[in-house]
């Protein structure tokens, strides 16, 4: 669902600015309409001697041993300290993401937060025993425990990165810096045909968001759990935007080149996008908006048939700790979970991605599946995944 062609690296000096298939029954009760229950499948409760190997799903980047860059490297010193020998399977979409795993041929995963609870309810991962990582206190409290990584304060996987969904526009084009999203949703507004969206269902939660600020009546409380009416309205405020629409991206090249040659004006980016677009001399900002926004957070998951669990762990462990948080995230272009990476990475570098700084990811809508249990009173009632993908579908004609 998500396709996250990411750069493999961040463009740490200068930084400009701040920064699924159809959801199946399993995944919310979205065929029976009944509450989604995870099935009980039993967190390790000890970390044994080393199996060898180590299969895993990422996005790439997340496990760079030195084939990309010499200088890159984080899993070549891991084998060494515990002779777990590790083999990617890299992967642009959640959706691919999950149907890896459901092969129950990989060890772990890298989720995302559009894809964890299907994983998590369709039995594909395993609770994760954090009693058994040795530094996860040290990870920032607001990405533990929360909806996407946990059901009823059980830990389903080990937070990694994450990072904002920003405004980003072009200063020769918008004036003055625009504070409101509604430089994307005003037809009249300055950016009008030459908005730029990212391309998945997940882009409804975007305009979901948008409403909850400026259609106070709808009641909307969480962008992912949506009854009907809030969910039409945001698929016409979609519709509406449409004639607006230069670009749906998916990869962000082709938004930052879009953005180079001027025929983007606004839209929503990832931080290292504009930190790609300001190193290429482009005239842009980025801002999180009055409104706030949506974002990303990944996780670490075991895979409930894990043939390498003692690795797995092993691995989880080695990736949370400050050095290789540090190198990961400047690499990738996020904000490292551990805060302690801080102490290794590029002067300037935590702060654009403020990391550790609660009150501003407290405004991120994180994503999450859209399932049909709407998490409340209403039960049952709230428009699952599927919907969304038919929606966007139509949206984009």
């Amino acid at each position: 669902m998500r396709g996250r062609a990411r750069r493999w690296r961040a463009g740490v000096a200068g930084l400009a600015g701040v920064i699924m298939l159809a959801a199946v029954s399993a995944c919310g009760g979205s065929a029976t309409g009944k509450q989604a229950v995870a099935p009980n499948i039993p967190a390790q409760q000890d970390i044994g001697p080393s199996e060898g190997r180590l299969d895993l799903v990422i996005w790439g980047g997340y496990a760079e041993d030195g084939s990309t860059q010499k200088s890159v490297d984080w899993v070549t010193p891991f084998t060494r300290a515990t002779g777990c020998k590790v083999y990617s399977k890299v992967t642009d979409t959640s959706d691919s993401m999950v149907a890896l795993m459901k092969t129950g041929q990989y060890d772990g995963v890298s989720a995302s937060g559009d894809s964890s609870l299907r994983l998590i309810y369709g039995g594909t991962v395993a609770p994760v025993n954090t009693s058994l990582i040795t530094q996860y206190r040290d990870i920032a409290g607001y990405l533990k425990n929360q909806p996407y990584n946990s059901v009823k304060g059980q830990m389903y996987g080990v937070p990694h990165g994450y990072g904002a969904n920003m405004l980003m526009y072009r200063t020769d084009k918008i004036s003055p810096p625009p504070t409101s999203w509604s430089v994307v949703w005003d037809k009249n507004s300055q950016a009008a045909g030459h908005v730029v969206d990212y391309d998945s269902p997940t882009y409804i939660a975007d305009a979901a968001l948008y409403l909850k600020s400026h259609r106070p009546d709808l009641g909307i409380t969480d962008v992912y759990e949506l009854s009907d009416k809030q969910f039409n309205a945001a698929v016409d405020l979609l519709k509406q935007q449409r004639p607006n629409m230069n670009q749906y991206w998916a990869n962000y090249l082709d938004e930052m080149q879009a953005f180079k040659s001027a025929d983007n004006y606004a839209g929503t980016a990832w931080q290292v996008t504009a930190n790609l677009a300001a190193d290429a001399k482009v005239p842009i900002a980025t801002t999180l908006p009055v409104e706030g926004g949506t974002g990303w957070s990944d996780t670490w998951m075991v895979g409930s048939k894990a043939q390498h669990p003692n690795c797995m762990y092993k691995w989880m462990n080695w990736v949370i700790t400050p050095k290789v948080q540090a190198q990961v995230g400047q690499w990738f272009g996020e904000a490292p979970a551990n805060p302690k990476a801080c102490r290794y990475t590029a002067k300037g570098f935590c702060a654009g991605y403020h990391v550790g700084d609660a009150a501003f990811y407290q405004r991120i809508a994180f994503w999450k599946t859209p399932v049909a249990d709407c998490g409340d009173s209403r039960g049952a009632t709230c428009v699952d995944y599927s919907r969304w993908t038919q929606a966007w579908t139509q949206i984009k004609g």
